[in-house]
């Protein structure tokens, strides 16, 4: 089996807000990974002293030792306790109902002799290899539906010069629509794992028998950039420069398409560079012949 990961903050100011862990049992029979992207908040006030690299710490460590420990469980029943465990350990000191409480989106898979298993929450993508060497893409796509009165302030924000007053505000305007939309009470919009279990409920699930498996690879968006930005190849593609260059090979290749179009006039994008994480599980049984 090969497994490598990587991952790098968007810029070497900020700190990585992504989170990759990967357990491999001692009994070689299985294992289980967890990529999470967490939600870089406006400027002001969230109602959370810790922050967000904190919080996918903690959701990203208990949602793997759970998946690990406790195969009685579906990997949603794993992510709704992780995120109730989560909230327990800051309630008494943040307010977790603010709508901007560190939260995070979640890819998860966990495999053993018999099936693969899988669960996918907001905009990260779960791409998996058949053994006859198709590539599946596993996405929530709710956030690629949005209401059409919130994309027109997205590409009204995005027309305005880079770096103006004009687009901070209307990219302000944007954000604070696309928030209004991001785990709404009344279930509709988009969702994350923040701090209400009842997510886990909402996630994409499902299960696919192990032997029809030959690659998992989990992507947190800004390393599925190079596909779904910058339009530089399709998923099989993306799995196959995975296999040839590994993990960071990938994230380089975002970088110098990033460093190309630094202001987003060609590929427009909310962030010029974002946090990228990969993790790739390639079985031991794949073949390129």
């Amino acid at each position: 089996m090969r497994v490598e990961t990587a991952t790098e903050p968007g810029t070497p100011t900020r700190p990585n807000e992504d989170h990759v862990s990967l357990i491999l049992p001692a009994s070689g029979r299985g294992g289980a990974f967890v990529v999470l992207d967490g939600v870089t908040p406006p400027e002001g006030d969230v109602g959370c002293a810790h922050g967000v690299p904190w919080y996918v710490g903690r959701l990203g460590g208990a949602l793997l030792e759970l998946a690990g420990s406790r195969g009685e469980m579906t990997l949603a029943e794993c992510l709704a306790d992780a995120v109730a465990r989560t909230a327990r350990a800051h309630r008494s000191t943040c307010d977790l109902s603010h709508p901007r409480t560190p939260q995070a989106t979640v890819v998860a898979a966990r495999w053993g002799e018999e099936s693969v298993e899988y669960l996918v929450l907001s905009d990260s993508v779960l791409l998996v290899e058949g053994a006859d060497g198709s590539v599946r893409a596993v996405r929530d796509t709710r956030l690629d539906t949005l209401p059409p009165g919130v994309t027109a302030l997205r590409e009204a924000a995005r027309a305005l010069p880079s770096g103006s007053s004009e687009r901070a505000t209307a990219a302000a305007e944007y954000v604070a629509a696309v928030e209004a939309l991001r785990n709404a009470p009344d279930g509709t919009g988009f969702h994350t794992a923040a701090a209400d279990p009842a997510v886990a409920a909402l996630a994409v699930t499902g299960a696919v028998p192990r032997d029809g498996v030959r690659t998992l690879l989990g992507l947190t968006d800004g390393a599925s950039r190079w596909s779904e930005v910058f339009r530089a190849g399709g998923w099989a593609d993306l799995c196959a420069l995975v296999h040839k260059e590994g993990p960071a090979g990938l994230i380089a290749r975002v970088r110098a398409a990033e460093e190309a179009d630094p202001a987003g006039r060609s590929f427009p994008r909310g962030k010029p560079h974002d946090d990228a994480t990969a993790v790739l599980v390639e079985f031991s049984d794949r073949s390129d012949a």
